[in-house]
């Protein structure tokens, strides 16, 4: 039996809307990539991504040669028009900020950094920021004519406001939640764009979620830096909570007449785990480590105190993500921070002591890795942020359809124009 047109067209249009979809959050990709993704039959996805070449939505920008393995005929990689949009992402580190740009294609069109002292105010980093971006734009050619929203990251917890939801971004000079002495607010009035504001290890939590051929929907994030911050991505989507402080795992209490922790409790997991509770503990030990690079330097020697002190430390970790995935049940914990490409031994002992903290009964618990992303990319994370909630695909271009089927949209209210530079 024959569907209905008026059927025919909604199935199509949600199939259309799902692949706009996937190549947003994820940019480029193979019709296999794709198919995979939103689980549609090839015969499906190839009637559906024809459709959309030759409206001139998706484009073709080049082939997964460099990629492919085998000696099998190089399959086109789809995505978004590169011109249709343009989104930002900035992450305000302690003494640094980072500025990335990407096109509808998650392509990189221009980057860079600016440092300031730590003990600069707001006002004077958000000046900063915006020099740079201005800069970056004079160097490369490139403006923002097309840009659909800006994601900022900046440093420490950072709470919503009652009854506050996320990533539901704003437009113009409205903004979801105050950031740090305006900084969305002068973002968004510069630019009159979309704004996102949150924690940037939030941030890079979805962006290792989504990153790479084997990106995962459930992921469970911990960075261990000046302190011990997470992220929790739960069905694709970043959990922030009922006050935006859910993955604070840093602040789980591991040895309850542990040392003092800056929240106020004793013997949170960032005393024991984070870079400076783990210099500290040597020093108790007797030796005397100052910062990473001479963490680094005894790693190499396999001085047996600094095993010791990585090993419980990461114990302790593994025993605070073993808690949470009992919970959450993700496919990946995920470890950041610079300390552990200088000490693998605590990615190792995090999964050796995940594997005994899990369900016995569960056939495999999640993948344990460090982190793809270094802390400088913590930009990248907040582009993440503005690819899964960017306007672009409530409206994009459609036309009369070039079969002259009689389901074709009624009118051009169905679609708009892409904005181009």
């Amino acid at each position: 039996m024959q569907m209905p047109s008026g059927v025919h067209a909604l199935v199509r249009r949600t199939h259309e809307e799902r692949v706009m979809r996937a190549l947003q959050e994820n940019g480029a990709m193979s019709r296999g990539e794709i198919a995979r993704v939103v689980g549609l039959s090839r015969t499906t996805l190839s009637e559906i991504t024809g459709n959309l070449l030759q409206r001139g939505a998706i484009v073709v920008v080049d082939t997964d040669a460099s990629r492919r393995e085998g000696s099998g005929r190089p399959a086109e990689r789809l995505a978004l028009d590169p011109a249709s949009a343009q989104f930002m992402g900035v992450d305000f580190g302690h003494r640094r900020v980072h500025v990335v740009v990407a096109d509808a294609a998650h392509e990189v069109m221009v980057s860079g950094s600016v440092r300031y002292e730590d003990t600069a105010t707001w006002g004077t980093r958000t000046e900063l920021a915006l020099d740079l971006v201005d800069r970056l734009s004079g160097e490369a050619g490139v403006h923002y004519g097309a840009l659909q929203g800006i994601g900022i990251g900046v440093p420490g917890p950072y709470p919503a406001p009652e009854g506050a939801a996320w990533p539901r971004a704003t437009t113009g000079t409205t903004v979801l939640r105050p950031a740090p002495q305006g900084v969305d607010v002068a973002f968004a009035e510069r630019f009159d764009a979309p704004v996102i504001v949150d924690n940037n290890t939030r941030l890079a939590a979805l962006a290792e979620a989504i990153s790479g051929a084997d990106s995962v929907a459930d992921l469970v994030y911990v960075r261990l830096s000046d302190g011990v911050g997470g992220g929790l991505v739960v069905g694709g989507q970043l959990v922030t909570g009922s006050s935006g402080l859910a993955g604070e795992l840093g602040h789980v209490s591991v040895e309850p007449a542990g040392r003092p922790c800056r929240c106020g409790k004793r013997g949170c997991l960032e005393t024991v785990a984070s870079v400076p509770g783990i210099l500290a503990a040597c020093w108790e030990f007797g030796l005397r480590l100052e910062n990473l690079d001479d963490l680094a330097d005894a790693v190499r020697r396999a001085h047996p105190v600094v095993d010791r002190v990585l090993r419980e430390a990461a114990g302790a970790l593994g025993r605070v993500v073993g808690a949470a995935t009992m919970m959450l049940n993700p496919a990946k914990v995920v470890i950041g921070g610079e300390i552990t490409r200088l000490a693998p031994v605590l990615v190792e002992q995090v999964a050796a002591t995940l594997a005994a903290e899990i369900f016995p009964t569960a056939s495999a618990g999640p993948v344990v890795a460090a982190a793809r992303l270094s802390d400088d990319d913590g930009a990248i994370g907040a582009l993440a942020a503005v690819f899964h909630s960017s306007p672009l695909l409530a409206r994009y271009p459609e036309t009369a359809d070039v079969k002259g089927r009689s389901d074709a949209p009624d009118s051009a209210t169905e679609g708009a124009a892409h904005v181009r530079p």
